[in-house]
């Protein structure tokens, strides 16, 4: 009896040599599922770097704008948001393309008395972060529970650590905790939108540039730093760095048309918070006995006794959930920017107890906190440009970012944006000076 022929070897495999076939990438086991199922899973980054951009120091600065100059300066947060969005995509895309983020690239490419300098400007940028998330927690805490202000600065620093722990088991979890805490900063202030009389015209004028004396570039330069946070444009590049496996060019550029979807929703659920901030506070309290509001606690006051004590709680809630969410995402911003600028790390608890420092400071001694939140956000605006041209060079590079490098409207339109920023803090130190 003939036995049986034996089976032919696989395809491509000469010889009948077993040859592994490579393991599907997660791009390429996502392309088997629906539209919907396909493209969740890609969004989160730009939603953890979004969350900088409705902190507590955007209330501060949005609330004392509505307030003090009505809509004027409507058309400052849509341009933010515009800037932001070019940016963040600029971070992302920067991570996707050569698998390091922003600081790393600096050390890499940048000498090395200039990388130091960076890192140091970085530090106290991290600070005066840190003073706006801190305190903007505190305040809500107190408006919520009346819990003395330094204790809920302390609690703010536990409730970011148990949120950034969500880290430990898997990216997945803290982005979720990050996009629910900000659909509650949304919530919010959609309810509190549903109960005003906002004048349309006023709105469209907003829109137009134009400002309302040196005051009004204050708070539009504290805008700016509220909107455009120099720890995230840091951040971001890591947060797509390694997150999904590709492997060929047309992986890669399939992965950044999602980054661009993740970029666009999570900006403009922001860009739609801030608007609406600015719009509550301009029809709510500008031209009436409160236009001088100048507090977050007065504004939470005013909402209750002007729209009831249901907006107030809205209003605290959203500030509490921006507090909290920002405080954690400045934890793991100020991690990425120290290991990646001088290849070193702290433990997150070094690290928080120095930052938090002056936020501390801030609420023992009794300072102001809503005014401490607009200058930290002047602060802010002032170390854009120190993340910002860092990433256009190194964004146009071919030798740097492949074929994913910038195309020339897109490195102009970072530039214009860059120079934009440096033009309007140089405004600003001359009006304070003179």
């Amino acid at each position: 009896m003939t036995p049986p022929a034996p089976p032919p070897p696989p395809t491509g495999e000469p010889g009948g040599t077993a040859v592994a076939l490579p393991t599907p990438t997660h791009l390429e086991r996502l392309s088997s599922r629906g539209p919907l199922r396909r493209t969740l899973p890609l969004l989160g980054p730009a939603f953890v770097a979004a969350i900088a951009y409705v902190d507590p120091g955007n209330f501060a600065t949005n609330i004392a704008g509505g307030a003090s100059h009505g809509y004027v300066l409507l058309w400052v947060i849509l341009l933010a948001n515009l800037m932001g969005m070019l940016i963040q995509s600029l971070s992302a895309k920067l991570g996707i393309a050569t698998g390091r983020n922003l600081p790393e690239l600096c050390r890499e490419h940048l000498p090395r008395p200039l990388t130091w300098g960076l890192w140091v400007q970085a530090e106290l940028i991290a600070m005066a972060t840190d003073l706006a998330e801190f305190v903007g927690a505190a305040v809500a805490l107190n408006l919520l529970f009346g819990m003395p202000l330094v204790t809920a600065g302390l609690v703010t620093g536990v409730v970011a650590f148990g949120i950034l722990g969500l880290q430990q088991r898997g990216y997945r979890r803290f982005e979720l905790a990050i996009v629910a805490l900000m659909s509650v900063i949304l919530l919010g202030f959609l309810y509190n939108v549903l109960k005003i009389h906002a004048d349309v015209g006023s709105v469209a004028r907003g829109l137009v540039p134009g400002f309302d004396g040196s005051d009004s570039v204050l708070l539009a330069v504290g805008i700016l730093g509220a909107t455009v946070m120099p720890h995230v444009i840091y951040l971001h590049s890591a947060l797509t760095q390694n997150r999904i496996e590709v492997r060929t060019r047309e992986e890669r550029r399939r992965l950044m048309r999602f980054q661009w979807i993740d970029v666009g929703i999570a900006l403009g659920v922001a860009g739609l918070v801030n608007m609406t901030m600015l719009v509550i506070a301009a029809a709510v309290f500008h031209g009436t006995a409160a236009h001088d509001v100048s507090t977050i606690e007065s504004a939470h006051s005013h909402f209750r006794s002007m729209l009831g004590s249901g907006a107030a709680l809205a209003f605290a809630l959203a500030l509490l959930a921006s507090g909290f969410a920002s405080s954690s995402v400045g934890t793991y911003a100020g991690q990425v920017v120290m290991q990646g600028f001088i290849k070193r790390t702290v433990p997150l608890v070094l690290r928080r107890l120095v930052t938090m420092g002056p936020a501390l400071v801030v609420l023992a001694i009794g300072l102001d906190p809503t005014r401490s939140l607009v200058i930290s956000q002047v602060v802010l605006s002032f170390g854009i440009p120190f993340a910002l041209i860092p990433l256009v060079a190194l964004t146009r590079r071919r030798d740097v970012m492949g074929e994913l490098v910038n195309r020339r409207v897109t490195t102009f339109a970072a530039a214009a944006a860059a120079g934009l920023i440096v033009a309007l803090n140089v405004f600003l130190l001359g009006q304070t000076l003179l």
